[in-house]
């Protein structure tokens, strides 16, 4: 049996949080750069702001209902995730935290024992006590009606945020309300595909014969067949597998046509990269750049292109990865374009000491690993992060991404505590 708890309306549920002059209003939040809108609050959604909408196309009307717009505040994002989480973790044999804002719980046993809806609902209590956030909970046997479940949770408000489908009949009734494209794995491609065979609805793609479908479709589906029929084939995963390869890259907020500027934002990338391979204790033997300019600027040269080199030695030092960076970048740079995006990309990752370096190759140091442990440990405490910065990232800032309306880091850093009158 399992729950998947979802936050509603995340990030703008994490702007509202320290604002309550904001209650009510409608809110918005925009991607990198301030471009587009990739969150918003209920009352947004009422008003008929769509996701993914560039900014400017919307802006007008953003005026005229008094939307309140934010940048998007990663580092308050995740913290709350990380508030959230931690939540959960105690009230739950075991749980997988799927995404920023939602989670699936092991209830294996504990429908025997009490009421899964009430249960439910003293999640929601507690998640919302402990963090100010607001979840929806879908409880079914399988990952994929547990999604459905917790749609509906949101969709119908006499659920009170709460959807239980261990009823095989109230798993038929949902079934047959929830249009295909509302099944977790089925996108528009396929949905379309799907509907041409006549399989227009949940309900009718959960009546489908699984070897038809395994046959004409994918096994992927066929699963997903026999989870909407209450058959478990997606266990929880606890410890989500490391990733093969850490990648960090971003849009520039104005374009880069001078090489110290991008020597700047390649450094930021390594460091940055580099951080996220430590964190997952990984080390890297393959380090590539790319670059690349706007490739819809007709009336200019479009030029795209990446550069990689192994390492004799898998590494997590940044010094070394930024210096290898540099020189890719050094083959890769072409005077007199417009650069609109950089980035790097560490891949080929191995566990510290899973790795055989040849005879004559020197291990890497200890005392490297040791600085590298210092300047994570200063950057990620309560002073925000960039505390310790290698030089070539300061080369210069012009091109950084843009976030004109980015909220205080309230959670996370100590100068930017709110401060409460009595």
């Amino acid at each position: 049996m399992f729950a998947l708890v979802d936050c509603n309306n995340f990030y703008a549920s994490c702007e509202r949080l320290f604002r309550p002059d904001l209650a009510g209003r409608p809110i918005v939040v925009l991607s990198n750069n301030d471009g587009c809108i990739v969150a918003r609050s209920a009352e947004a959604k009422r008003l008929g702001i769509k996701m993914a909408v560039p900014l400017y196309q919307v802006q007008e009307q953003i005026d005229r209902e008094n939307i309140a717009i934010f940048s998007s505040n990663y580092a308050l994002y995740g913290d709350i995730s990380a508030r959230v989480m931690t939540v959960l973790e105690q009230q739950a044999p075991a749980i997988e935290v799927y995404s920023i804002d939602e989670a699936f719980l092991d209830l294996s046993g504990l429908d025997s024992h009490f009421s899964l809806t009430e249960y439910g609902q003293q999640l929601k209590q507690l998640v919302y006590q402990h963090t100010g956030i607001h979840v929806s909970v879908g409880i079914a046997p399988t990952k994929t009606l547990a999604k459905l479940a917790n749609h509906a949770a949101k969709q119908y408000p006499a659920t009170q945020g709460v959807v239980d489908l261990t009823d095989p009949a109230r798993q038929r009734r949902l079934l047959a309300l929830m249009p295909l494209l509302e099944v977790w794995g089925v996108g528009r491609r396929l949905s379309r595909r799907l509907e041409q065979q006549g399989i227009r609805s949940a309900q009718a793609l959960a009546d489908c014969d699984v070897a038809w479908i395994r046959n004409h479709y994918s096994i992927t589906l066929a699963n997903t067949v026999r989870e909407l029929n209450g058959q478990p084939c997606m266990s929880l995963e606890e410890c989500p597998p490391p990733r093969q390869q850490i990648l960090c890259s971003r849009s520039f907020a104005r374009r880069i046509s001078a090489l110290p500027d991008m020597r700047s934002a390649i450094a930021q990338y390594g460091s940055r990269a580099a951080e996220k391979l430590r964190q997952q204790s990984a080390l890297a033997r393959v380090v590539t750049v790319f670059i690349r300019t706007n490739p819809h600027a007709t009336e200019e040269t479009f030029y795209s292109q990446s550069a990689s080199r192994m390492l004799a030695t898998p590494s997590a030092d940044s010094r070394q990865l930024n210096t290898i960076a540099q020189t890719l970048l050094q083959t890769l740079w072409k005077p007199n374009l417009r650069y609109m995006k950089a980035g790097i990309m560490l891949s080929d990752l191995y566990s510290p000491g899973h790795f055989q370096p040849s005879l004559f190759e020197p291990a890497e140091s200890p005392a490297a690993a040791r600085l590298m442990q210092a300047v994570d440990q200063i950057n990620q405490g309560g002073r925000g992060r960039g505390r310790v910065r290698f030089a070539g990232e300061m080369l210069s800032t012009g091109w950084q991404m843009q976030r004109n309306r980015l909220s205080p880091a309230y959670t996370t850093h100590w100068d930017q505590l709110p401060i409460v009158k009595a």
